[in-house]
């Protein structure tokens, strides 16, 4: 079976690649990632030799590009997007770029090519937001309500995904995922950042009242649960993927990293807040769970201190990584 995995060389595509290549070995992979800020081929050195991976350079949006690879691929998996809310409020335009109009790209090649699946991997944000205080959970029925330029373009992404579907036959299948951490991703998220802000010695940025509530993921649980979708997965279904299931403040998971590494409270500032921050996500699984059998099995707290160990002992990597244009964009967003 040949993949196309789309923003391989991202934080989850890399660790999807990393995986599937370990668990799938006869497979072959392509890996077709525009190389943005946020994509890093050293993230896949271990297997940059393996005879059945290829990295392509190439925009989704871009329907030359994307023709070039798209042929005699079996299964999309399409992670490439503009993904940081903080970003996609300073500029909107790459996210629709990239997010919807490089999904609509990709659609038309897989038509085209008549692949056995497309699967699009989305986020929990397109359903809005929950006050604190709310009981419900995200499911595959509720109704899309995004508040920010990133989840509008995912929104729209996730609508064309189902178009497809229903309008042509492109057999496809969506994931929601919740917030995802783990190794390689790029210090711009909450966990990356807090880690990598302390061992550098500065302070932890956070916003508002750090009262804000996300439902974490470890990265390795959720690659699994696509897994499980492109093999047992209904053709046409949306699946949603949640972690733990209880409800740790923003501010919270900051102290619990300050506390792993030995840092005190004072390590942590709360900055001011983003414009329309959404409050709170949860994600009901049982979905998933019942149909085919998927449920976490990474705990937040030992994964948390997993994913600090890993990147305390890859401090090239993220030192790199925060060089340059990041520095510009970190000064702007937190400043004040």
């Amino acid at each position: 079976m040949k993949l196309l995995v789309t923003g391989g060389a991202g934080f989850i595509g890399s660790n999807f690649i990393l995986y599937w290549l370990k668990n799938h070995p006869d497979d072959q992979i392509v890996n077709f990632d525009k190389l943005t800020y946020a994509g890093n081929l050293e993230n896949l050195e271990s297997v940059e030799k393996n005879p059945n991976y290829k990295f392509v350079k190439g925009d989704a949006a871009n329907p030359d590009d994307v023709q070039a690879v798209m042929e005699g691929i079996d299964i999309v998996a399409h992670f490439a997007a503009e993904s940081h809310v903080d970003r996609s409020i300073h500029d909107p335009a790459p996210f629709i770029m990239t997010n919807v109009a490089g999904t609509q790209t990709l659609l038309d090649a897989a038509l085209k090519n008549n692949v056995k699946r497309f699967h699009h991997i989305s986020t929990d944000e397109v359903f809005g937001s929950l006050e604190l205080n709310d009981t419900n959970k995200f499911n595959e029925r509720t109704n899309y309500d995004p508040r920010s330029p990133y989840a509008a373009s995912k929104a729209g992404s996730d609508h064309l995904v189902r178009a497809y579907y229903h309008t042509y036959g492109l057999p496809i299948t969506i994931t929601n995922c919740s917030n995802n951490f783990g190794p390689y991703q790029f210090p711009e998220k909450i966990i990356p950042l807090a880690i990598t802000n302390l061992l550098e010695g500065k302070k932890v940025p956070i916003y508002g009242d750090g009262l804000y509530v996300r439902d974490w993921l470890y990265v390795e649980d959720h690659i699994r649960a696509i897994d499980m979708v492109l093999g047992q997965g209904k053709v046409g279904e949306t699946y949603l993927v949640g972690g733990m299931t209880d409800e740790i403040p923003n501010i919270e998971v900051a102290r619990k990293i300050v506390r792993i590494l030995g840092k005190t409270e004072s390590d942590i500032e709360l900055v001011k807040d983003r414009p329309g921050h959404d409050r709170k996500y949860s994600v009901d699984w049982s979905k998933i769970k019942n149909e085919l059998g998927w449920e976490p099995q990474h705990d937040f707290d030992t994964w948390l201190e997993k994913t600090i160990e890993w990147y305390k002992q890859n401090e090239t990597w993220w030192k790199r990584v925060k060089d340059g244009e990041y520095q510009k964009y970190y000064e702007k967003q937190y400043s004040s």
